[in-house]
């Protein structure tokens, strides 16, 4: 199942479709977990959701011990500065007065993946990409992960909803592998809206199996329970591969939904997320049942783009669904323009949303969507003036950077890609962040200019000694970035000797960490052909 709104790893070009509205954020900057009592209720919505900031193991098991002794649950949020879908929940979920009130019955905590332990509570929580949502009960158990993707009113009752579950999401399952019987309509809704994009560490399924998972619940899932079936259903038909002989029921299933507005609207994230799953599942290349998916689909696709109840960056989104779809069967190493009709209103979108959002938070990911929507429609000049004009005002310029690096690798201007990978680097901020971007650049170099040893050598040298001034560096986020380095240096044929010195400082960091550490195995493993 497709998703390019999530902060990966991997982030190499800025892909994002997010979660709804647009208003000026009441959330302040989440204070240090305190032991002193909580803020008078007026106080408390001046101040808007009370966050325990927790950059450490004692933090976060102060703030579960203090949930514990007020039996209320616990909600972690796990976020970063620069990521758009962060930003996006900021300015659109956490300012809701909704939300702030709602937050009153839990303990939220934040966990920005820059801080000094965040990459060691990254390996606790089993959480990866940003953001990821957690819900946990009183005695901290994990009940559900929350989709950030749906629309923030939607979000908010089904935060309600998890609150009140009654067992955890993986009990839950059990009964619905088991046929379901007992299972309410709202325990349907709680597995058709699980996070499985933040699934990433196997929690409820192994990936591999969540195509077949799917599959079954959408087809055990009750009439009375339409909405959970109608998702799982597309979630189900989003992860599989296209057919030989494509399902003609699912399809005019499919056709069904595409085709109303309440539906579409509702699962406007599985649909603009994954247009090109869906069509590629339920139809075969050229052929009028193709037409006729790709007609409708468009259809309802222009209806989001232009629902002013959706956020600015989910109605691009929309867009850049059509643009995707517009391009459906064209051969792959080619990309042929767009209608003109459908240039024209990418055009006057992202014209309108840059002229209107102004909201701080909100601004960090419509940017940088509006640019990759300009990019997929053929308009990558324009892209990168969109980029450019809004480097001095964005707190997270690097972000922007790699916007720019992938549009000129993409034209194939490989200096003036490499130039803005170099920048993206050197302007990034925080330690998890840095290696990753340091990743991004090692990763182009060698693609680019494996030639060039003494420049690769050198960043590679820095990101050593980055990572070896940090604690718990070879965890989660932080670890897989040294790994990518790792992989694609080996890859660098013809260059024993830096590599070799490359390997021998890297062992004196691997040295100074005590033996039977994880961490030490993980140190130990790189710059060496894996198992």
């Amino acid at each position: 199942m497709a998703t390019w709104w999530r902060c990966n790893a991997g982030l190499l070009a800025m892909v994002v479709a997010v979660a709804a509205g647009c208003s000026r954020p009441t959330e302040v900057a989440p204070p240090p977990l305190a032991a002193s009592a909580p803020a008078p209720q007026a106080e408390a919505a001046r101040l808007g959701v009370a966050w325990q900031h927790a950059a450490n193991e004692a933090e976060v098991d102060a703030a579960f011990a203090r949930a514990k002794a007020a039996r209320q649950p616990v909600f972690v949020y796990w976020g970063a500065d620069w990521c758009p879908p962060c930003n996006q929940v900021k300015a659109t979920l956490f300012n809701r007065q909704d939300f702030i009130e709602r937050s009153r019955a839990f303990v939220p905590v934040y966990i920005d993946g820059d801080s000094p332990g965040a990459q060691k509570l990254g390996a606790r929580f089993k959480v990866r990409g940003y953001p990821t949502m957690v819900l946990f009960s009183p005695g901290g158990e994990e009940i559900t992960r929350l989709p950030g993707e749906v629309d923030a009113q939607q979000y908010t009752q089904l935060l309600t909803l998890g609150l009140s579950a009654q067992r955890p999401v993986k009990a839950v399952l059990a009964d619905a592998r088991a046929g379901g019987q007992g299972l309410s309509a709202n325990d349907w809704r709680l597995l058709a809206f699980y996070s499985w994009a933040t699934d990433e560490q196997q929690q409820v399924v192994p990936p591999k199996q969540l195509p077949a998972l799917l599959k079954q619940l959408a087809d055990a899932c009750p009439s009375e329970a339409a909405g959970a079936c109608t998702r799982l259903f597309l979630q189900a038909w989003a992860a599989s591969e296209p057919q030989a002989s494509p399902d003609p029921a699912a399809r005019e299933r499919l056709l069904a939904v595409l085709r109303q507005a309440e539906p579409s609207r509702v699962h406007m994230d599985v649909l603009s997320n994954n247009a090109v799953e869906l069509t590629r599942a339920l139809s075969s290349p050229k052929t009028p049942q193709r037409q006729q998916l790709v007609d409708a689909y468009d259809a309802s696709l222009a209806g989001l783009a232009n629902d002013a109840t959706l956020s600015r960056a989910d109605r691009l989104g929309a867009l850049i669904a059509r643009t995707q779809l517009a391009r459906l069967d064209a051969p792959a190493k080619t990309q042929p323009a767009v209608p003109a009709a459908l240039l024209t209103d990418v055009r006057e979108h992202v014209a309108q949303a840059d002229r209107e959002t102004t909201n701080g938070y909100e601004r960090q990911v419509v940017i940088p969507t509006a640019a990759y929507l300009l990019e997929q429609a053929g308009a990558g000049d324009e892209s990168d003036r969109l980029l450019e004009s809004n480097l001095a005002s964005s707190p997270s310029a690097y972000y922007l950077m790699l916007g720019l690096a992938g549009n000129a690798k993409r034209r194939g201007d490989t200096a003036a890609a490499l130039r803005w990978y170099e920048q993206a680097f050197e302007r990034s901020e925080g330690p998890a962040t840095r290696l990753q971007w340091g990743a991004t650049y090692v990763t182009a170099l060698v693609d680019l200019a494996p030639q060039d040893e003494a420049r690769i050598e050198k960043v590679v040298q820095q990101l050593i000694n980055e990572a070896a001034a940090q604690p718990d560096v070879f965890y989660e986020r932080s670890a897989r970035s040294l790994q990518r380095v790792s992989d694609k240096l080996l890859a660098w044929k013809g260059h024993a000797a830096a590599l070799k010195r490359l390997k021998t400082q890297l062992a004196a960091v691997c040295a100074g960490l005590p033996a039977g550490d994880g961490q030490r195995e993980v140190c130990d493993g790189l710059l060496r052909p894996r198992a």
